[in-house]
């Protein structure tokens, strides 16, 4: 009797460990990931200021000045130039760079942590790296007068319409491998027999990623284009690193607004609501994501 109860406790300690494991990570992420997106929501129907204050429900009162505010009005601004442009041309250059790979080229081995490289940094690295790249006082326009090319001009970072390109220009630098790779996995599953039939009735290469190839990449596109939405509507460390909002409120963001609005100007019912907003944005992209991809798995 003592054998079949020894290998049933045994049964069910398999069954429990892994959850038992894995229970203190759950309630720290379900108690400081979800239970603070609920205390921000609720923060955004009140009244508080420097601190939360909970007896001063004002209800949509703090959107209807979110929305009034020509802050907040030029931030969506920059984010819709820059998040359009960074996915755009983060996708662009990562297809590009994967299907050059995809050639079995030589040295392929050492040129993939190349591309890679950059996605290793944090975006403060990458920010302040590309600060002092882009400052005409000891950056690249310095070093070309140096070398006597004395009518060169790069001054985007301090122009208030070019700075926010300068943003655009190290987040691509950035994350562009990383799409590279997402690409290139794509691009090593397709089915060499398809593109070999395809060949063998004549289809140019031009054909060949036109209308079989680059369609078959449909989930690495979409992918791509998430995570690529997601990392352009949170971005803060590198703005505040490469030009801190400025020069003014040239390259001001949502998140940069939520952030001085919250901790600065002590307006944190204002600042809980841009960020309620910024959440929804990225849920609107998430969802329909999410839904899909179960949907292909029924």
């Amino acid at each position: 009797m003592a054998e079949p109860a020894q290998a049933d406790f045994r049964t069910r300690l398999q069954d429990w460990l892994p959850k038992i494991v894995l229970a203190p990570s759950f309630a720290v992420t379900l108690l400081f990931v979800y239970g603070f997106i609920l205390f921000t929501i609720v923060l955004s129907f009140t009244g508080s200021k420097m601190l939360p204050k909970f007896d001063a429900w004002v209800g949509l009162a703090n959107y209807q000045r979110l929305f009034s505010l020509p802050e907040w009005k030029i931030a969506l601004v920059n984010i819709a130039i820059f998040a359009s442009l960074y996915i755009v041309i983060c996708t662009l250059i990562g297809l590009m760079l994967a299907i050059f790979l995809d050639q079995k080229i030589r040295g392929e081995g050492a040129l993939r942590p190349i591309y890679l490289y950059p996605m290793a940094l944090s975006f403060i690295v990458t920010g302040t790296a590309w600060k002092w790249f882009l400052d005409p006082g000891i950056g690249l326009q310095n070093v070309m007068h140096q070398w006597g090319w004395e009518s060169f001009q790069f001054t985007w970072i301090k122009s208030n319409t070019m700075a926010i390109y300068t943003i655009v220009i190290a987040a691509v630098w950035q994350t562009s491998g990383f799409v590279m790779a997402m690409f290139l996995a794509g691009l090593r599953g397709i089915d060499n027999e398809i593109l070999k039939a395809a060949q063998i009735d004549g289809a140019s290469n031009w054909q060949l990623y036109r209308r079989i190839v680059i369609p078959l990449l449909r989930p690495a596109f979409l992918s791509a284009f998430v995570i690529l939405s997601h990392l352009a509507i949170k971005s803060y460390d590198l703005v505040i690193a490469l030009t801190n909002g400025g020069p003014g409120r040239a390259t001001a963001m949502p998140a940069t607004f939520m952030y001085s609005y919250t901790f600065t100007r002590n307006e944190m019912g204002v600042g809980a609501s841009s960020a309620v907003i910024m959440l929804m944005t990225i849920a609107a992209i998430m969802v329909p994501y999410l839904y899909a991809e179960l949907k292909e798995k029924k």
